[in-house]
């Protein structure tokens, strides 16, 4: 079986991680394919949404601590060699999602530790399991966030809880992620990817242009000033008004309302 399985229903795909034995965890063909999935998606006009989910128990246990251990995989080689490891392997994954224009809903049906908390840092909004634990758990096995989530965790909770969180490397519940912000909803363990499905499907039937241009514009204004941040909105906005979707939108108000 594949490391990532990815299905397309109706505007939504699902990308789903596929190792179970392992809770999830990093791996070539995972990061390959987790990679492959989102340019897939990106490609196909019929996607407008997507989720991202993991099989069996857990979301994504972040980096395989046997590899570790074995200093084989993504941890064999000497500084540079590993330098070139994360910059080439798992960190295309947060450059993928960063530059994927779509929505991205993560079901966090089990936990999500280490990378795997970074992996669901990088989806646009999450809805979790009540069941789920979270944890930034690099400063336990003495390592920092090498994929660069300590910059994506801080942009979803605020430097100094996050800060607290990657120092600590405590692991807590998703009704806590829910209370910091990081978590939007929490359901039921059976009822976590249905409803991160719907979310999608209803995120799907928006105009696309201006969905897309404001997820861009909200992520690449955020680390800027407030002149930047004027800048792209009148930018995209112009390209935003200029759209058939637009006119129809308009149109369809104008009609409800009398």
């Amino acid at each position: 079986m594949p490391d990532v399985l990815y299905e397309v229903d109706g505007a939504v795909a699902t990308i789903t991680l596929n190792r179970p034995d392992s809770r999830n965890a990093y791996s070539a063909g995972l990061i390959g394919g987790l990679v492959g999935s989102l340019t897939a998606a990106e490609r196909d006009d019929d996607v407008r949404a997507v989720v991202i989910t993991g099989a069996g128990s857990a979301f994504c246990a972040g980096g395989d601590l046997k590899a570790m251990r074995d200093k084989s995989g993504m941890f064999s080689g000497d500084p540079a060699e590993l330098r070139d490891n994360y910059r080439l392997g798992i960190q295309s994954i947060t450059r993928a999602f960063e530059a994927f224009e779509k929505p991205v809903i993560a079901a966090i049906n089990g936990a999500a530790i280490g990378a795997g908390f970074g992996l669901a840092s990088m989806a646009d909004l999450r809805v979790a399991a009540s069941t789920a634990k979270f944890g930034a758990s690099f400063t336990r096995v003495g390592l920092v966030p090498g994929d660069g989530s300590g910059y994506l965790i801080a942009r979803a909770i605020g430097f100094s809880r996050a800060m607290e969180l990657m120092l600590t490397s405590r692991v807590f519940e998703a009704d806590e992620a829910h209370w910091i912000g990081f978590v939007h909803e929490v359901t039921e363990p059976a009822d976590c990817v249905a409803r991160a499905s719907e979310l999608a499907a209803e995120l799907a039937s928006l105009p696309q242009q201006a969905l897309r241009l404001t997820k861009v514009g909200l992520k690449r204004s955020w680390a800027g000033d407030t002149e930047t941040a004027l800048h792209i909105a009148a930018a995209f906005q112009a390209l935003a008004q200029n759209t058939d979707e637009h006119d129809a939108a308009v149109a369809a108000m104008l009609d409800q309302i009398g």
